[in-house]
């Protein structure tokens, strides 16, 4: 008998400031580890902030005029905010999937595949997590696990401003390491297409698939209209 396919729901939620967002990632997590949702991902644009993981204080950030948040990722100081896509994966890892340096690379590849359909060659750096072009920074990665439900992500800089990592250093490295996507490639202006690549290679990269898309309503509206619609998917 095939076993059961692994289930990913996706949310995608806009912009929205980032402390609503850890609250939901906070009731998510805890339904994952009773079993009582699917896997989700999470998909969001957030208002200016930089965040700083466990193990590095505040004053990591000196100079910061925005709002800086510690949470319980690893990782340094971060940005967060408009022209970004931050991913957070809400997934319970299976047996044989449980090493956070494996999941580590795993979202690395994700993030180089979504690079390759845009033909942006994104890589790998021996003694850091992320995915740079060439020598520069495009993508921060900084996770936790909880009963190896994991929670926190990914952040993409797509159109991000760049002037916004200048005060800080970003993940403990030169500011003027970090890179966005376009300017490595023509792309449209939002984030709309990284959000359908990002959902279809961590399909793949993690072995999941998506739930059966909904019946149509029987009072004729179109599906996809409440908070969080459906994602688009594109063959290929």
């Amino acid at each position: 008998m095939a076993a059961k396919p692994r289930l990913l729901e996706v949310m995608r939620l806009g912009s929205r400031p980032y402390d609503e967002v850890w609250e939901l990632q906070q009731d998510l997590l805890a339904r994952r580890v009773d079993d009582e949702i699917h896997d989700t991902l999470v998909l969001v644009e957030h208002d200016p902030i930089v965040t700083v993981g466990r193990g590095t204080q505040v004053e990591g950030a000196p100079g910061v005029e925005i709002q800086v948040r510690e949470v319980e990722r690893g990782g340094e100081a971060t940005f967060h905010g408009p022209g970004q896509l931050v991913a957070y994966p809400i997934i319970k890892l299976p047996e044989g999937r449980r090493d956070i340096h494996r999941y580590l690379r795993d979202l690395e590849e994700v993030v180089i595949r979504v690079l390759a359909e845009v033909e942006v060659i994104g890589a790998r750096r021996d003694g850091f997590t992320g995915v740079w072009i060439g020598e520069r920074k495009v993508c921060s990665i900084g996770v936790a696990v909880r009963r190896w439900v994991t929670w926190h992500g990914l952040a993409l800089n797509i159109h991000t401003d760049l002037e916004s990592f200048q005060r800080f250093r970003p993940c403990g490295l030169d500011p003027g390491v970090m890179t966005r996507v376009s300017d490595h490639a023509e792309i449209p202006p939002a984030n709309l297409l990284f959000e359908v690549l990002t959902v279809k290679h961590f399909l793949d990269v993690f072995d999941l698939e998506l739930p059966p898309a909904p019946s149509p309503p029987r009072d004729g509206t179109a599906p996809g209209t409440g908070p969080f619609p459906d994602l688009p998917i594109f063959p290929g």
